[in-house]
């Protein structure tokens, strides 16, 4: 029974209701009203919860199924400040792109050497993918095999931390239109980076991998230069 708590201990004591649901099988919870009542508070008070439960990835709530407890997912939570926060002051996406960047050369080496011989294999034919885009008429920009990409050299380590924040960079990219950068001449570098990198995993030259993940993870502080000069060379 949750009785004149904060509403963060409040919050707090609804996910060990959760969990308490959880840990004896149960993959649904009962309606609002059985939950009040067990919990010892207002009708209100249960969906205030659950609709906080509901942000962070916790339950789904359908109106057929009814309220469906979640597995474990860190990215919900990361998604939803992430929004908050880049909405509010845009230099936080760039505090989050740091973080991501340290994180994916601090955890390169490691992911690589989990990856198996499909995976290297994926590797090369998204960028494959990604070079005859750019090759098209029109041309493509390969925003999605960018995301693959990057997202696949991390996928072995088992990590659902690092899954989380990987994946919610991703999201708040294309929520700031980055996916929409169409600078060819900067597209293309990036795809060069990206070939190199896949080559040398496949030549099992980590070291010579690493150098270049780190070349290009720096790339996009030019990329504001390539841009001008490229306009600049079309006047």
């Amino acid at each position: 029974m949750i009785k004149n708590n904060t509403s963060n201990e409040k919050h707090l004591v609804f996910i060990d209701y959760l969990l308490s649901n959880l840990r004896v099988g149960k993959k649904k919870l009962p309606p609002i009203a059985i939950i009040a009542e067990e919990l010892g508070i207002s009708a209100p008070s249960v969906r205030e919860q659950l609709a906080i439960a509901k942000l962070l990835g916790l339950v789904n709530i359908q109106p057929r199924t009814g309220i469906t407890l979640m597995p474990y997912d860190f990215k919900p939570a990361v998604s939803a400040s992430l929004y908050y926060a880049v909405k509010s002051n845009f230099a936080y996406f760039e505090q989050f792109s740091d973080l991501r960047n340290q994180i994916e050369k601090a955890y390169f080496m490691s992911a690589v050497l989990r990856l198996q011989k499909k995976d290297i294999d994926d590797l090369m034919k998204i960028v494959n993918i990604a070079i005859a885009h750019l090759k098209g008429n029109p041309i493509r920009i390969p925003h999605d095999e960018h995301k693959r990409f990057h997202l696949k050299i991390y996928k072995n380590l088992d990590n659902i931390f690092i899954d989380g924040v990987l994946e919610s960079y991703w999201e708040i990219y294309e929520m700031v239109g980055l996916n929409t950068y169409a600078d060819i001449s900067y597209l293309q570098l990036v795809w060069k980076y990206h070939h190199d990198i896949a080559q040398s995993i496949m030549d099992g030259e980590i070291n010579k991998a690493f150098k270049l993940l780190e070349d290009h993870i720096a790339l996009i502080d030019t990329r504001d230069d390539i841009q001008r000069s490229s306009k600049n060379a079309k006047k």
